[in-house]
This record gives structure tokens, sequence and C-alpha cells, in this order.
């Protein structure tokens, strides 16, 4: 498919639900797999409709072909490499690199889940983390993953985290990466959206790492489960929708302490007043 590569781990997200389950990106395409038994008509159909709606004619299918079945959890660990974001270094059981001195290491194993430290908005996030989990933090993870997000929260000393995803595949794979990190008593993970949030839970911390969209639409949900003085911290966010974020009345009404940029993301921090 031709896909910008900044929109195509958003594209991925959606493509999943279509029963695709391997993805490779590069510059401008994104290659999209799915087993032939389950690439009916229907869902090529569905699929051609959806990309009608979701771009003005920059996203297009350029080709299809079969072929002979791939380990696809192989191929995506030949591309994980050891990585330093801020006081993090974000590195695979596999790989046997030293942690840099005075760094905080992170175990994560991505599997089939998105969230490994490679992507800007994720990167955003974990370069402000530090800045802002205080001790006995409880924190909310929105679209958690691989669960990095959570987990480098309680290795900074927040208390329990709740992680929420609508992808199947994070379960196991947030509770495996939390294993890893010595964090499994103190993380829960979900699968769902915010209604998986219990009814009187409230966060000191909450992190939302998703998209523009479901951020304007969860911003009362998210704003309304803090507790007094509590943060939050949003990325997925594109240079020309931080004014949009900003001005919502839920997000306007906060205390905005930070902004943080790479390439064309953003990642926004507000307080509670």
């Amino acid at each position: 498919m031709r896909i910008p590569l900044e929109e195509q781990d958003l594209a991925a997200d959606d493509l999943l639900a279509f029963g695709f389950d391997g993805f490779e990106q590069s510059e401008d395409e994104l290659e999209a797999w799915i087993p032939e038994s389950k690439f009916t008509e229907s869902i090529k159909h569905r699929v051609e409709m959806w990309i009608d709606e979701q771009s003005d004619g920059s996203w297009q299918i350029i080709g299809s072909e079969t072929v002979r079945e791939r380990n696809w959890n192989e191929e995506w660990e030949k591309t994980i490499r050891p990585l330093t974001v801020g006081r993090f270094f974000i590195h695979p059981t596999w790989s046997a690199e030293v942690p840099p001195p005075d760094s905080i290491p992170l175990v994560i194993d991505p599997k089939m889940a998105f969230g490994t430290g490679y992507h800007e908005t994720t990167r955003l996030l974990l370069r402000l983390l530090p800045d802002h989990v205080r001790s006995g933090d409880r924190v909310l993870d929105m679209g958690t993953g691989t669960g990095i997000l959570a987990v480098a929260a309680l290795r900074l000393g927040a208390q329990t985290a709740l992680g929420i995803d609508i992808d199947p595949w994070c379960y196991e794979n947030a509770l495996e990466n939390a294993t890893l990190n010595g964090v499994a008593d103190r993380l829960e993970i979900r699968i769902g959206s915010s209604d998986q949030i219990p009814p009187d839970a409230r966060f000191d911390l909450i992190l939302a790492n998703i998209n523009r969209n479901i951020l304007l639409d969860m911003a009362g949900t998210l704003t309304g489960r803090l507790t007094p003085g509590g943060i939050l911290m949003l990325s997925g966010i594109l240079e020309e929708d931080v004014e949009a974020i900003s001005s919502h009345p839920d997000y306007h009404a906060m205390e905005q302490l930070d902004l943080l940029q790479e390439n064309e993301w953003r990642a926004l921090v507000f307080r509670v007043r």
C-alpha cells in the first residue's frame, strides 16, 4: 500500500482489525500481510472502502501477491536493535549489548504489538516521563501496546499501572514485558477501550499515545479520571493537530506544562489546575 511513513503506524492499527498480522515499512509504502484464507472478497472490499475513507487519495493499494508462509516473529526480531531514549536503554532479550552507565534498562520483546521505542511518538513520552512520574503514582496507559510506557513509569517509581489496548496481541506481550522488567505484580492489562477503566478509578498520571481523533473523543474521559494535580501526557499528535488538542475545552482547562517535538510529531503534557 502506498501510505506516507508518518501515517503507517496508525494504518497498521486499523489493518489488524481486518485480520492482517504482519507489516513491513518503508519510506512511502506499507506491506501488510494476511493469511490467504482470511483475505476474502468481503475483506478486500472493506479494505478498499477503508482506504477511500481514510485519505484524500494519498493512500493507495498498489499490488498484491501470494507468498509462502513466514515466521513473523523471526522477521520482526531481525529489525529490533538496542536503543537509548533519554534515560532509558531499550533492548530485547536476545541482545547482549551492555547498557550505558546510569541508564534505566527496559527489556522489551515486541512480538506483534506496537511500542518498541522506535517510533517518535513513543520516544517523546519516554523522554518526558522522568520529569513527571512521582513515587507512588497510580498510572493509566491508554493504547499500551507492548506496555513499554507503563513499564517505564513503574521503573521510575510509580506504584501501580493499568494498561489498556484494543489489540488482543497486547495482553500477553505487555504482561511478558512486565515480567522481564520485574514489575508484573504492579501492572494490570485489559483489552478494550475506555470502557475497561474501572468506574471509580482515579489516576495520578495518565499516558495516551494514540491519535488526534481518539484523543479528542476521549478528552472528557481522560481529564475526568485524574486526581487533583494529576498529570496527563499525550502523544500521537502531528504538528498541525497541536492547536486542535490544546484548544479542546477539556484540555484547555488544564495547565500545559510541556511540549516536546521530534520530526513532525508532538507530545503534550498537562496538569490539573
